[in-house]
């Protein structure tokens, strides 16, 4: 079983402590987002984890009690963008955050660090030029710290894109898309940093660039030294390449307020929501009622091979 940590919130930025206690007490509980009163239990103990993926605009708070996962396959999802506080609200200094970006890849390798440069978005005073010129400054900071940059342009979500309209973001065509990514990589290149797309319906390997999977079962297999028998997420949207994981994140409590954000709907459900954190609760931002169904899930182990890097 792959874990990821999480799509629905930013479990390194504001909620590590409850992933380390849960992963002391070796299981999570999960509501379905669609059905709140179904309830899964997830194990959290190294024979059913074959890998963490955490994704993040923010660990520093996690890297001080990274050796609490030691035994763990995991790697980083890092999301470092050239916005303002009017797109990314409670995003810290970005300066700030590329000084964490270079402490996390330092303590754990750049392998395990990956770059995401996402969502793209065009407005007036962010324009092209303004990301070429953003994406190579950035890129001269992280050089030596990764390998691998993941972009995606942004989608107007019915519930986005209100916000998006405020700001006077407007739809990407085909032709920007191409000049963005071209000259995205031609900057990558000189970096020797690897630029893939995450859930792009273009084809741009006449770029050099390819399509990402985020969750990637190829590196998780590396990382652990195990052959990972695991099909693509069906539950992901089409064109998403990501391997099958489970999600232990809670939409409506990331605290970043990012306009572009899927993950929340309103303020006022997150600050409702993170009322109820409890580091010791097995639910993120939630507690049981007496009418929850609590179901075991029955995911192992997607290891074909037994043979970790962690034993030798």
């Amino acid at each position: 079983m792959i874990i990821s940590a999480s799509r629905r919130t930013d479990i390194p930025a504001f909620y590590s402590d409850w992933f380390f206690k849960r992963i002391e007490e070796g299981y999570v509980l999960v509501r379905n987002p669609f059905n709140f009163h179904q309830v899964s239990k997830v194990s959290l103990k190294k024979d059913a984890v074959d890998g963490i993926v955490f994704w993040t605009k923010n660990p520093e708070k996690m890297i001080p009690k990274l050796h609490l996962i030691e035994d763990y396959a995991y790697y980083f999802l890092f999301t470092l963008n050239p916005y303002d506080k009017r797109i990314e609200r409670n995003v810290p200094e970005k300066s700030h955050i590329i000084e964490v970006f270079k402490k996390l890849s330092s303590k754990i390798g750049k392998e395990r660090v990956i770059w995401r440069y996402d969502p793209i978005i065009l407005i007036p005073e962010f324009d092209i030029e303004y990301h070429v010129k953003s994406f190579k400054e950035i890129m001269s900071e992280l050089y030596g710290y990764t390998s691998k940059c993941i972009i995606s342009f942004v989608t107007f979500y019915p519930k986005m894109r209100k916000n998006l309209e405020k700001i006077g973001a407007y739809e990407i065509n085909k032709e920007q898309k191409l000049e963005i990514t071209y000259r995205f990589y031609e900057i990558a290149k000189e970096h020797s940093i690897k630029l893939e797309t995450c859930a792009e319906e273009l084809d741009l390997s006449s770029y050099g660039v390819e399509h990402a999977r985020c969750i990637d079962p190829d590196l998780i297999a590396e990382l652990s030294g195990k052959k990972l028998n695991v099909g693509k997420d069906k539950n992901q949207r089409k064109l998403c390449g990501c391997a099958e994981s489970v999600d232990v994140g809670a939409y409506d409590t990331c605290l970043h307020g990012c306009i572009y954000c899927y993950a929340n709907s309103n303020i006022s459900s997150i600050k409702e929501n993170v009322k109820q954190y409890d580091v010791n609760s097995p639910l993120l931002c939630s507690k049981l009622a007496e009418n929850d169904v609590i179901k075991e899930r029955g995911i192992k182990s997607y290891a074909i091979s037994q043979t970790s890097i962690f034993d030798k």
